[in-house]
């Protein structure tokens, strides 16, 4: 029997992701974007979860602006936060299950040790705030609500979004034939967003809810991931480690917000691939993109 799905932020990264690998596996989907559907709108989203009754929605929409959050707070929650609560009671109305995404961004990076779910959360900025705000309003709405962290998403959608992601962010830079600068003092685990996608599959096929996290596997900072980039690239540009003294943001961020992925191993999930081959499917992936051919 075909399960029916509702993907939000389907335009994204994640959201691209999870609709190829739902309609892999057999499931019906109903993709919407921002023009289509605005879900800081609460009968907009009634409107089209009473449409397609869905068994399962996906929220892999966001406001992930982590700087500009720092001027503009209401417009992060509003998105992040309140749209989470509004996805979540229409879920309840239609007795849907909700699949929630969140991010590393809800610690402080004082453990130094990936972060585990059941870890204190302490976020340092509005950005952060509003995501944890939206993992509040959806358990406080449903009893069977599913919530993935993850973290520095990286995937083929970013080639097709404004803001791209880190791995484009770093061959555009490179064309430059400028020294870059990344930062050296913080940490994390990239997460490859088809895998990211198929281990959520999975979470949902098995009837799974509470708090997951999905990350990348091995922690590792972002200067050492640009380099990596470079090598599975073939690219040698000048590559400077710098500190966030150095390099100050509006938004503070998590030194260390690596995720341990020990839970999702536990109940019998595939481990992440080593990063490197992750970035391989990457720039696979991208090659055909670029390259016109199909998938």
């Amino acid at each position: 029997m075909l399960r029916r799905a509702v993907v939000f932020g389907c335009a994204g990264q994640v959201g691209a992701e999870l609709v190829r690998e739902l309609e892999a596996r057999g499931h019906a989907v109903r993709a919407c974007d921002r023009p289509g559907v605005d879900i800081t709108d609460p009968v907009a989203v009634e409107s089209v979860l009473a449409r397609h009754d869905p068994e399962v929605v996906f929220n892999a929409a966001a406001y992930n602006q982590v700087d500009v959050a720092e001027k503009e707070p209401q417009a992060a929650f509003l998105v992040n936060a309140l749209a989470v609560r509004n996805l979540a009671l229409a879920c309840r109305q239609m007795d849907a299950r909700l699949v929630h995404f969140s991010t590393d961004y809800v610690f402080d990076g004082r453990a130094r040790h990936p972060y585990a779910e059941d870890d204190p959360t302490h976020p340092l900025s509005a950005y952060a705030v509003s995501k944890l705000a939206g993992e509040l309003y959806a358990q406080a709405y449903l009893d069977h609500v599913l919530i993935v962290r993850t973290s520095g998403v990286f995937g083929p959608g970013g080639l097709a979004t404004a803001r791209g992601n880190f791995v484009e962010l770093m061959l555009r830079l490179a064309g430059t034939g400028a020294p870059i600068r990344v930062v050296a003092d913080h940490v994390a685990s990239p997460t490859f967003a088809p895998l990211l996608a198929a281990r959520t599959v999975d979470l949902v096929e098995r009837g799974e809810s509470g708090v997951f996290h999905v990350g990348g596997g091995a922690p590792i900072s972002w200067f050492q991931f640009a380099h990596l980039i470079f090598e599975v690239a073939g690219l040698a540009p000048p590559l400077v480690p710098t500190s966030d003294r150095e390099y100050r943001t509006p938004a503070r961020r998590p030194r260390y917000s690596a995720l341990s992925n020990a839970k999702l191993e536990r109940i019998g999930l595939r481990p992440m691939p080593p990063l490197r081959e992750a970035l391989e499917q990457y720039f696979e992936a991208r090659s055909r993109i670029l390259s016109g051919s199909p998938a």
